[in-house]
């Protein structure tokens, strides 16, 4: 115990706490969290994927009753007969499209015997200014159209919406306040549409199917995480052994002379 005493000096203790502190982050809090991103990116490249190679259904397949959501069937393409309700158009701002600024175009869709739904007609870009262009009125009347289902997205806080040259505008494609915001009821799912629709704008296709860095983030932290403890007791055998060598190399103290050599001594110097 004596040899590890050392340890409770103010500066280990503290390289301690820090060295288990960053071991929790990289177990608990870092490595779960690119892990988690990675398989929420394996999970929407699998969908993407099933969606180019499945053909459509219809919408009311997957999305029955007013309140439906479809959070397993994203980017699946449905079809969907029904009519625009053009006075109730909301676009999203500051989007990015072809690394490009736009505006995304949202218009809710009523489905013939079925629900409500909020429709992404595509984007349009903006003028000098963040200015809206002249946006062309969706179809009147009863059209058929051709989607992706798409996740409704988390509201940004701070973000409010607000109204800008005739237009209400958002800051993400959120179901429930845009239905707030126009009053209409949306299912939970929005639509995208594909190109070539009744009503469709600047097409927005589907996002390349790229895994990214999040597995190997994930495993780097997860190295960290033991190389950090690893480290530290590394460190402190080093400090212990430097203490051995230290030991070993001090002159021993002289210890206290028997009676013989006081004797031997004393006469040696008379004579």
């Amino acid at each position: 115990m004596r040899r590890l005493a050392f340890l409770l000096r103010p500066g280990w203790i503290a390289l301690i706490l820090v060295v288990i502190a960053f071991t929790y982050l990289c177990f608990m809090v870092l490595a779960p969290w690119q892990l988690g991103k990675n398989s929420r990116t394996s999970r929407e490249n699998q969908q993407i994927s099933d969606s180019l190679n499945t053909a459509p259904v219809s919408l009311k397949t997957l999305l029955p009753q007013q309140n439906s959501t479809a959070p397993n069937a994203q980017w699946r393409r449905v079809t969907a007969t029904g009519h625009y309700l053009p006075d109730a158009q909301v676009l999203a701002r500051l989007r990015v499209v072809d690394s490009d600024q736009a505006f995304e175009v949202l218009a809710p869709f009523a489905v013939d015997d079925g629900p409500t739904v909020l429709v992404d007609r595509g984007y349009v870009r903006p003028l000098p200014g963040s200015h809206v262009p002249p946006i062309p009125s969706p179809p009147p009347g009863a059209v058929t159209i051709t989607a992706r289902l798409r996740d409704s997205e988390p509201d940004l806080p701070g973000k409010d919406p607000f109204s800008r040259d005739g237009f209400q505008q958002v800051y993400s494609i959120s179901t429930e306040q845009i239905s707030v915001l126009t009053k209409v009821p949306l299912a939970g799912s929005y639509l995208q549409l594909v190109e070539d629709q009744p009503g469709g704008l600047g097409p927005i296709g589907v996002p390349h199917l790229d895994a990214g860095p999040f597995l190997s983030y994930g495993i780097q932290w997860i190295s960290f995480g033991i190389l950090a403890p690893i480290g530290l007791g590394y460190f402190a055998y080093s400090e212990i052994r430097v203490r051995r060598q230290e030991r070993a190399q001090a002159p021993t103290p002289q210890g206290p002379a028997t009676v013989e050599e006081k004797l031997a001594d004393r006469y040696g110097r008379r004579h």
